[in-house]
């Protein structure tokens, strides 16, 4: 009579076949396939930036990654790559100085997004989350340039 185990060693028939060498090594190749596509599609379409495709490993599985953590954002911690793969509304931005004076005001318009890592996956193209248009407004601080003060002789 024969026996159907459900697992080994507590583990499941799936996370055995998943870690299996053979299994691992064809994960990593597409994986860098994938990323290989999404560099070039990345390439692309920069404009400025410094948005890059990275791979990064897990226990199993492996990721291919749209990174954009600029100098603007990366105190934050905040990443642009949702934007850059899906797009973003029009919004308003209103700069104030110190007080809270009007300085000027000014648009930032509305951008398709790029689908950099769909296309690469060859997954179907989605439309991402939908952003719904409002009349959304930003207020900037804008702080004066302060002078250095020498503090050397000569």
């Amino acid at each position: 009579m024969a026996y159907v185990y459900r697992g080994l060693n507590g583990k499941t028939l799936g996370e055995i076949i998943a870690t299996l060498p053979e299994v691992q090594a064809e994960v990593d190749e597409r994986a860098f396939e994938i990323g290989v596509r999404a560099e070039d599609l990345l390439l692309q379409h920069r404009v400025e930036g410094i948005a890059q495709i990275e791979i990064a490993k897990g226990d199993i599985d492996a990721y291919v990654v749209l990174a954009d953590a600029n100098g603007t954002n990366a105190k934050q911690g905040a990443n642009s790559a949702l934007s850059i793969e899906f797009g973003r509304s029009a919004y308003d931005v209103e700069v104030v100085d110190e007080q809270g004076h009007f300085v000027t005001e000014y648009t930032v318009g509305a951008t398709e997004g790029l689908h950099i890592l769909e296309t690469a996956s060859h997954l179907p193209k989605s439309h991402g989350p939908r952003v719904k248009v409002k009349n959304k407004k930003v207020r900037i601080i804008r702080r004066k340039k302060r002078r250095k003060r020498g503090g050397g002789r000569g």
